[in-house]
């Protein structure tokens, strides 16, 4: 027997401390409704050294079209078949789709893709030669927090191509590092465009690069230490100096 879950016993848990961190603006504002407490944006970071446009080994070939995830249907997966058969029957030939994952929708895929190759779960730089290999990423979910997919695609120089739903929406600048479209029907245009034009390719895959620069794991845990600052300074005793010493950040494990 399933039960519907109550969001306001979620709610209550989230109540708990003095203040709050989340990974995108949308759950910023939901929270600060819904608890009352201070919320802070607080970013994923990503590894520019592992992830980074010097990994690619390919020249010329077919466009490739990528992804990275589960293969599972809250990612929304089997939307790339979808593409592949728009992108066929509005006369786009040259491309191939590279996709790394694992799920519940591999054998589907398989069974449903022409110009797909599946490469299964990689690490390490096995998977940044993949996606650096890549000149479009496609991300179909709507129901990310964050997308950290999308952050590793853009420190690899890969434009990014998403949903307006979820936290890949926040991470993309429309039109610089990628596009966040407001339906289905405007990922093919936007993989088409990339395609076609070489100069803007460059163009874009030189600004992921760069925004993605941005998002180093110590910018990420400096703000927090700044947030944690502020709010400490409210609790704190008149006139008393509140410090927080930095600890030494290691890189962070990858979430998926």
């Amino acid at each position: 027997m399933t039960t519907r879950r109550d969001p306001s016993a979620a709610l209550r848990f989230y109540k708990i401390p003095k203040m709050l961190f989340a990974p995108n603006p949308e759950l910023v504002k939901m929270l600060e409704r819904g608890t009352g407490k201070p919320v802070y944006p607080m970013q994923r970071g990503v590894d520019t050294q592992l992830f980074s446009p010097q990994k690619r080994d390919r020249a010329g070939g077919p466009f490739i079209i990528g992804y990275v995830g589960r293969l599972t249907i809250e990612k929304n997966i089997r939307f790339l078949a979808e593409l592949e058969r728009a992108l066929l029957e509005s006369g786009t030939a040259d491309f191939r789709f590279s996709i790394v994952g694992q799920g519940a929708e591999e054998e589907w895929l398989k069974a449903n893709m022409r110009r797909a190759d599946l490469a299964g779960v990689l690490h390490g730089e096995e998977l940044a030669r993949a996606y650096a290999n890549m000149d479009a990423f496609v991300f179909p979910s709507h129901t990310d927090t964050f997308g950290n997919v999308v952050l590793e695609a853009l420190a690899s120089g890969v434009p990014a191509i998403v949903t307006d739903r979820g936290g890949p929406q926040f991470i993309v600048k429309h039109g610089e590092t990628g596009f966040v479209t407001q339906n289905s029907s405007e990922f093919v245009p936007n993989v088409q465009h990339l395609a076609a034009d070489a100069e803007r390719l460059r163009v874009m895959r030189d600004a992921a690069r760069a925004s993605a620069m941005q998002a180093s794991w110590d910018s990420i845990f400096e703000g927090v230490y700044a947030d944690y600052r502020r709010e400490l300074r409210n609790y704190a005793a008149p006139g008393k100096d509140v410090r927080i010493r930095p600890q030494q950040t290691v890189a962070a494990p990858r979430l998926g």
